[in-house]
């Protein structure tokens, strides 16, 4: 599993107008090719008279699946500058739709690979862009002698505490980053002259919103 990636926080869309031409941009998270051909039909069927529904997606931890469309546009002008926005973000598991109508002047293939790209970085930027960070579960099981050093500490470190139970002991269950759970264990063990029993757990990811979204980044 990645330690880090990014991804789209789920679906947006924005519209752009390029010499009276509109651009719609969406973007969708989608973790199959089936899903990120799905988004595109939907979108091709909402806007079914539209000059053109030009799209890529990248899905996968290596980046293993990659497809883009120029639905009609000279070929390289539409669905590959795309597919570059979305690469050039660092996004995975993400599938976008610009769609097109023409406003009835021509932008020459420059101008629509700028104008394709625009579309792209405004759907990122309706979806947002999270990043997952692999962490681990752990679980920390003390005497209530000394529940008041553990929480102190976890509270002074920010750790991310999922819940806590009170019953004969104390047991709180926390999110540690992948990489950080031996140091943490040994720090909790010091803490508690080695009576705290803990846990490693299953890794999770961990969501948090990103702000830049470019097509240069």
């Amino acid at each position: 599993m990645l330690r880090q990636y990014k991804t789209v926080a789920g679906y947006g869309e924005g519209e752009i107008v390029i010499e009276r031409s509109r651009f719609i941009g969406y973007a969708q998270r989608v973790t199959t090719e089936e899903e990120a051909a799905a988004f595109i039909a939907m979108i091709k069927k909402k806007h079914w008279d539209a000059t053109h529904n030009c799209s890529a997606f990248v899905i996968g931890e290596n980046d293993q699946i990659q497809r883009s469309s120029d639905d009609g546009e000279p070929s390289g002008t539409a669905g590959k500058p795309i597919l570059e926005c979305i690469k050039k973000n660092g996004v995975k598991d993400t599938v976008v739709v610009v769609t097109r109508y023409f406003g009835g002047i021509k932008l020459g293939a420059g101008g629509l690979v700028r104008a394709y790209t625009a579309g792209c970085v405004t759907a990122l930027k309706a979806a947002g862009i999270v990043v997952h960070t692999l962490h681990q579960q752990v679980s920390v099981t003390v005497d209530y002698h000394w529940w008041g050093k553990v929480e102190n500490e976890l509270r002074l470190g920010q750790h991310r505490v999922t819940a806590t139970d009170y019953t004969d002991k104390v047991t709180v269950h926390l999110l540690i980053p992948e990489g950080d759970q031996d140091a943490f264990v040994e720090r909790m063990t010091d803490l508690t002259n080695g009576q705290a029993d803990i846990v490693l757990g299953e890794n999770e990811y961990v969501e948090v919103p990103v702000e830049a979204v470019g097509s240069d980044d």
